[in-house]
């Protein structure tokens, strides 16, 4: 399975929508918390080209976005197939 990583915040419900996604399609994930954390926050924005919210995801190393982004993804049917690619 993909390595996968979430950024996120303990008060964001997208955060809980795209942690939810990824738990039904069996993945793991490595969360990096951004709250009261200005380091991850700045690691994160300048991973993602300069997006501030959260939650933001990757699979694999690939920038998938956010929440939305996500479900758009697992509705197309390629969500699956990022997480099933080692």
């Amino acid at each position: 399975m993909a390595d996968v990583v979430i950024y996120s915040s303990n008060f964001c419900p997208f955060c809980f929508r795209a942690k939810a996604l990824l738990k039904q399609r069996g993945a793991s994930f490595r969360e990096i918390n951004v709250d009261m954390n200005p380091k991850a926050r700045k690691e994160m924005r300048e991973k993602a080209g300069g997006v501030n919210s959260v939650p933001q995801i990757w699979i694999g190393g690939k920038h998938v976005g956010g929440c939305d982004d996500l479900h758009a993804l697992d509705a197309r049917g390629g969500l699956t197939t990022m997480l099933q690619a080692s």
